[in-house]
């Protein structure tokens, strides 16, 4: 039977770019063989050690997941569509309504008039959306849209949590935040912006990181959570808050130019457990930094997380509740996914196993083990600084930039060889293990996985990490290098 494998954009480096490939098969799995034999490199990372399908890893035949169904021996039919979705980010839905909805004033009903002549908003949703609470977790991408849109729609009270500052390279998407605001904590320049778009609603702003010890206490005063961070520390902290608090999750990630959306309630669904058991290994899926995002994506995603949470606030129908929107805005290609609650889950699973909040950074991988620091200390790196001392007398260093081509057309550091990351293994023969080699990317966290699997593959040769990557040489070396 032929049929499409669809491969994510963060996977497309392992599978020589393709975002489709056509293989025969009777099974997923035997699908998924064809696949990884064809590329080698993309095994690794869908299978773990012992030949399994990761954790953070769902396969979809069509629009059903593959755990709900045969797993690996799910039968397939010609033009059947396998999906691989790693993680990257009926009845009534009504929140608990305020015992009294608070009036609307003249100025508010003027303000508000598209939405009271609907009827399925009317005064009566509008007066819901003036008694609703949400908080939101990150002022960046996705919370500027979601926060304006919020703000604009009569959401009576928004909470902002969010402890960064205005960068110049968050303006070609963060559209909360302008030229002025550069230097300026986000959560200033968005108080500023979301009160000048109404300032009859109630603004509430935490200027601090989420953690374990104040998630449970912030929570509890909001009808709503939306996740707008990009990182998977917090986004599990954020799902298991709302499992435990019983609030709704409103959920959504961009890479590049895929999203994903969908709203995670306990009481009526699957959380993200559900969906992703478990995080990918730190360093595995690439951040917006790393890999880049299209500017309009997070704008179109956080539109469709205040929909949601809109929604949900009126009490409406159609509520992405076990269900998984993926949107590729390159393709302009909409897909829908069937969710399901997981009965082992930890979390909101029959016997769950997480009855209080725990450590994430551990939980994900970043913070190392007794027994991982000493592996960690193996990785010899160098500053940018040292460096160009060491080239200046002369010492005879090879220097391999391990970032994709068009990184390498923005900044370059001179004299070095490109070598993407994805091809690193399969060119070993063209770094000479007779000469010290530095590797270096854009911070530093490419370069570290590429010697890894240097030193995995048999190179023998000494292999120094560039701490802090290309940046680090503009700050400390160079300032006419552009930073991106």
């Amino acid at each position: 039977m032929a049929v499409t494998i669809i491969i994510p954009t963060a996977l497309r480096q392992y599978a020589g770019g393709s975002s489709e490939v056509e293989v025969e098969a009777k099974t997923t799995g035997e699908a998924l063989e064809r696949l990884t034999s064809t590329h080698a490199e993309l095994r690794k990372h869908l299978y773990n050690d012992q030949n399994r399908l990761r954790n953070f890893v769902n396969i979809y035949l069509n629009d059903e997941d593959i755990r709900h169904a045969e797993g690996a021996e799910t039968k397939v039919k010609d033009g059947d569509t396998i999906m691989i979705v790693p993680s990257i980010a009926g009845g009534s839905t009504t929140i608990e309504e305020a015992a009294s909805k608070p009036a609307l004033t003249n100025e508010e009903i003027a303000r508000y008039s598209r939405h009271l002549i609907m009827p399925e908003v009317g005064m009566e949703g509008q007066r819901k959306l003036k008694a609703a609470s949400v908080l939101m977790i990150g002022t960046g991408g996705l919370g500027a849209p979601l926060g304006m849109y919020l703000a604009a729609a009569g959401v009576g009270r928004l909470g902002i949590l969010d402890f960064d500052v205005v960068d110049e390279s968050n303006l070609q998407r963060q559209i909360i935040h302008g030229t002025k605001d550069v230097g300026r904590p986000k959560i200033e320049s968005a108080r500023d912006r979301l009160h000048d778009i109404n300032p009859h609603i109630r603004l509430d702003t935490y200027e601090t990181r989420l953690t374990s010890e104040n998630a449970l206490e912030l929570f509890r005063d909001y009808d709503i959570i939306v996740d707008g961070t990009d990182n998977f520390p917090t986004r599990y902290l954020v799902n298991d808050a709302c499992v435990l608090t019983g609030k709704p999750n409103v959920y959504g990630s961009i890479f590049r130019f895929e999203g994903q959306a969908s709203v995670f309630w306990a009481a009526k669904g699957a959380c993200y457990r559900c969906l992703y058991p478990e995080p990918p290994p730190p360093g595995l899926v690439p951040s917006c930094a790393e890999g880049g995002v299209l500017g309009v994506l997070p704008g179109i995603v956080g539109a469709i997380q205040a929909n949601e949470t809109i929604k949900i606030i009126l009490g409406a129908e159609g509520i992405l509740i076990n269900r998984l929107l993926l949107f590729d805005a390159w393709n302009m290609r909409w897909r829908e996914l069937k969710l399901r609650r997981d009965p082992a889950c930890p979390i909101c699973g029959d016997n769950p196993t997480i009855k209080e909040l725990i450590d994430y950074e551990e939980f994900c991988g970043l913070r190392p083990q007794p027994q991982e620091v000493k592996a960690s200390e193996e990785l010899e790196e160098t500053t940018a600084s040292e460096l160009k001392r060491r080239l200046d007398r002369g010492d005879d260093i090879q220097i391999i930039d391990v970032r994709e081509p068009h990184e390498y057309e923005i900044a370059r550091i001179p004299d070095t060889k490109l070598i993407p990351l994805g091809q690193v293994v399969n060119r070993i023969d063209e770094i000479d293990p007779d000469r010290e080699t530095v590797v270096h990317c854009k911070g530093g966290v490419r370069s570290a996985k590429a010697i890894e699997a240097l030193k995995q593959a048999g190179f023998n040769g000494r292999l120094i990490n560039l701490r802090g990557g290309i940046i680090a040489w503009s700050d400390e070396v160079d300032q006419s290098v552009p930073k991106y």
